[in-house]
């Protein structure tokens, strides 16, 4: 059964600052605990991520996926090429200016293989869902201030 969970943050940054963050996937093994390891297996023109390699642990289930992606006018999406533990997934980031800030907007949808339990999709969900937007926001900020 396929989940879809959506969340919304501000962050104080241009939507430039945040998809240069958003497109360095070889750094969110820095701030995503889910992320054990990320590979680019290609690249676009522009040398933004294309396709992707990620080893996942979430909820205890550890995952090899590989990801193609699309940077978008207002954002970068992804969908799921190939999994051990899930049949889909879509993920989109959705960038609007809002003055000095960017109104982020995260949505993901999962299909996993096997059967889990409502409450470790919930307690999952949950954790995904703040690293994808407040542990985003949190690595914007340091990435802006130069740390």
């Amino acid at each position: 059964m396929a989940v879809t969970e959506t969340r919304e943050v501000v962050i104080e940054a241009t939507p430039a600052e945040i998809m240069d963050v958003l497109t360095d996937l070889e750094a969110l093994t820095d701030w995503s605990p889910t992320h054990q390891k990320v590979e680019v297996l290609e690249r676009d023109a522009e040398g933004r991520p294309s396709k992707s390699k990620q080893v996942v642990k979430i909820v205890g289930i550890t995952d090899e996926q590989v990801l193609d992606y699309t940077v978008y006018d207002d954002g970068v999406g992804w969908t799921l090429v190939s999994s051990k533990q899930q049949r889909a997934q879509t993920g989109r980031y959705t960038l609007t200016p809002d003055g000095d800030s960017t109104q982020v907007r995260f949505e993901l949808t999962v299909d996993p293989t096997v059967p889990v339990p409502g409450f470790l999709i919930k307690r999952g969900a949950k954790g995904l869902m703040e690293t994808a937007t407040d542990g985003l926001r949190k690595r914007v900020l340091k990435v802006k201030k130069g740390d």
